[in-house]
């Protein structure tokens, strides 16, 4: 389904007002369209069941007869037990994954995408002619057409397309509404417009008359349509997975800058500590993605490159176990879909797993040659573990034959263990609808226990040593990435955020290299710092924003107006100013009420807010990377075998089709080439 553009009425077509948006068909049968139309009308349901509580619970304050207070007992407990079946029901459709996901998707884990909010429609006309008339004296039927034009995009917001124009139809709309705001929102008059939304968890309606929850639950929606554009992607190819991972960061910069911005929202699912939840969801995916983009080319079969990936898949683990820890909080637990908790519980066990089964791969399959860096495997096996069992060394386990099979077969033991309770943990769920799921859980157990036969001796004695932990590290950490619709220099430099004074930087070229990379929009960022270069010496940061070249300001400009200041200076160098951002602690709300408009208040909680910044930072290897003025060299990798993650694939192309799949065979290859 895509956007369709439709004329107001104005017969040039040559400019952009000619036109305006069109959503998509609300009754096109499509699986995401059944899915909302369903929750629309499971809205209403669940508002007409309020509604009756609310005057059985009036009445049997006000009557003195017991009967009818018996009476009234007996309706109230069959509207509860009707509200309940009704979350049940919502809460399913909240479970639904399978219909966000790629339709040709059948090989990797499923991903988990929000629904969008759901609203009442809204009629702006009488209103807004009659506060024209009023307020500005003027006729306002002058502005019929403006008027409608405003009411069609905000009902093509209801149903927009599942791609970037999408997003842009809800940026247009979410730009609309401060403009309106000031024009027809008067503080000292009320306009008697009222904006319903529907609690996308509960579906419990929320009714307020000034637009900020119009705005946050815009935002909200462009989070949730970002998200559903990711779990959309082909994760079999790079440009896919580059996708997916851009959509989630976005989708985690969106919310986070609806959690910033509108603090005090009366919709549950968009109080702080939800908010807080849902970011760090999103970045545990992207994060996923970016493991799967660098295992997708094939991981190879080599000791650096195992234990590489041994720590990428434990910063996986690491990551959904902290979106599985603020799910099972109060109170969220209450309102979020058991599904989501349970995969990412299943996630962290996975990944976790997998983790050991790389270091065991390394540990069982490569012995230490004559020819290899002695000193670099034991610097690359000491950064793997945090401790190491019984005092020995990282050189005692790679040069002793026994000690490396030992370890080795604890950490494979330990793999095993983490796919059994993975598949435990599925068998529990009761949803039919991750049957890809369950095969890749399936083909890593089987994997596992394959590696583990080809490594047991009938001879030994049962060892029970515990292997030790790895430590999670990644090379391309998922960020929160702000959409360009709201960003710029009004949201980076702005009261929200707290900053170092302007420093005197002086930048001199060595071989026409700054000895930085830039980054941004406007404001331009420094990135890729090179920890040895005249400027960082001089005292530029990672991550600084620069304000000034020369006596030029840059606040408003971006990369490529920048790189032109930059690029002619001379052996002299050039002084630029850059600020640095610090970290603030905003003052974290105590209480978030959820109510809905005329109706009373259902329930009220305490929203606790959730640190998203890692509280246990990991020293990062810093290499110099090429500057901006510098381009076209690329190093070159040489051609060896390569290993890929097990997969639900059944059209036999993959190797997890063949009986007893293995990574790596002894009658697959005589050296070391193998896939798994």
């Amino acid at each position: 389904m895509t956007d369709a553009l439709l004329p107001n009425g104005i017969k040039d077509a040559g400019g952009d007002s000619s036109y305006f948006r069109k959503g998509c068909n609300p009754f096109a049968q499509t699986g995401r369209s059944k899915l909302q139309n369903k929750r629309a009308s499971l809205n209403q349901q669940i508002i007409k069941q309020m509604r009756m509580r609310a005057g059985a619970e009036n009445l049997l304050k006000a009557t003195s007869n017991n009967k009818v207070k018996e009476m009234v007992l007996l309706e109230l407990s069959y509207v509860n037990s009707n509200l309940q079946l009704l979350m049940g029901q919502l809460e399913g459709l909240n479970s639904s994954v399978e219909v966000y996901q790629n339709a040709h998707e059948t090989a990797n884990i499923p991903l988990i995408a929000l629904g969008l909010k759901e609203t009442k429609d809204m009629d702006f006309s009488t209103p807004f002619k009659d506060f024209i008339l009023e307020h500005y004296s003027e006729d306002g039927s002058n502005f019929e057409d403006e008027i409608s034009d405003l009411m069609d995009l905000r009902q093509a917001c209801r149903t927009p397309s599942r791609n970037e124009a999408g997003v842009e139809l809800l940026a247009k709309y979410f730009s609309h509404l401060p403009l309106i705001e000031s024009r027809f929102f008067s503080p000292t008059r009320q306009t008697g417009i009222f904006f319903t939304w529907y609690d996308s968890f509960t579906g419990v309606p929320v009714c307020q008359q000034n637009l900020s929850l119009e705005k946050a639950s815009i935002l909200f929606n462009m989070g949730a349509l970002y998200s559903q554009i990711g779990t959309r992607c082909d994760r079999q190819t790079i440009v896919g997975l580059e996708e997916a991972i851009s959509a989630f960061q976005k989708a985690a910069g969106t919310l986070n800058h609806l959690k910033e911005t509108f603090t005090h929202t009366p919709s549950y699912d968009m109080s702080p500590a939800m908010l807080s939840m849902l970011i760090r969801m999103m970045l545990a995916q992207a994060q996923e993605c970016l493991f799967e983009k660098t295992a997708l080319p094939g991981i190879r079969n080599q000791f650096y490159s195992l234990l590489k990936m041994a720590q990428e898949a434990a910063k996986v683990s690491e990551i959904y176990d902290q979106v599985h820890q603020s799910m099972i909080q109060t109170p969220i637990k209450d309102n979020v879909p058991l599904l989501w908790s349970t995969m990412a519980q299943i996630k962290t066990n996975h990944y976790r797993s997998m983790a050991h089964f790389f270091v065991a791969s390394a540990l069982l399959d490569h012995q230490l040659g004559p020819s290899d860096d002695e000193d670099q495997q034991e610097k690359t096996l000491s950064q793997v573990y945090d401790r190491i069992p019984d005092g020995r060394s990282p050189l005692d386990i790679l040069k002793k034959k026994d000690e490396r099979d030992r370890i080795g077969k604890a950490h494979i033991r330990k793999a095993i263990l983490g796919h059994e309770e993975a598949l435990r943990i599925y068998s529990l769920c009761h949803n039919n609808q991750m049957d890809v799921l369950e095969e890749i859980l399936k083909a890593s157990h089987q994997r596992s226990l394959h590696k583990y036969s080809e490594n047991e001796n009938e001879d030994e004695f049962t060892d029970y040593m515990e292997a030790p932990d790895i430590i999670s590290k990644t090379e391309h950490k998922a960020e929160m990435e702000v959409p360009a619709t709201t960003k710029g220099p009004l949201a980076v430099f702005s009261a929200k955020q707290r900053w170092t004074a302007p420093r005197t930087i002086r930048l001199r070229p060595e071989d026409r290299d700054l000895g930085f990379t830039l980054k941004g929009e406007t404001p331009v960022q420094v990135v890729s710092l090179d920890p040895l270069c005249p400027a960082a010496a001089d005292g530029l940061k990672e991550g600084d924003y620069i304000v000034a070249v020369g006596d030029t300001d840059c606040k408003w400009m971006g990369v490529s107006e920048v790189m032109r200041l930059l690029k002619d200076v001379n052996e002299e160098g050039i002084d630029i100013q850059v600020v640095s951002m610090m970290e603030s602690n905003p003052p974290m709300p105590t209480k978030s009420a959820t109510f809905c408009g005329n109706l009373p208040k259902t329930y009220s909680m305490i929203c606790l807010a959730h640190d998203d910044d890692d509280n246990n930072p990991k020293a990062r290897k810093v290499t110099k990377k090429p500057s901006f003025l510098s381009w076209g060299l690329k190093n070159k990798l040489k051609s060896v075998s390569t290993l890929s993650l097990p997969t639900a694939d059944h059209s036999g192309a993959l190797p997890w089709n063949k009986p007893c799949p293995t990574f790596p065979s002894s009658s697959s290859y005589n050296n070391d080439s193998a896939l798994y």
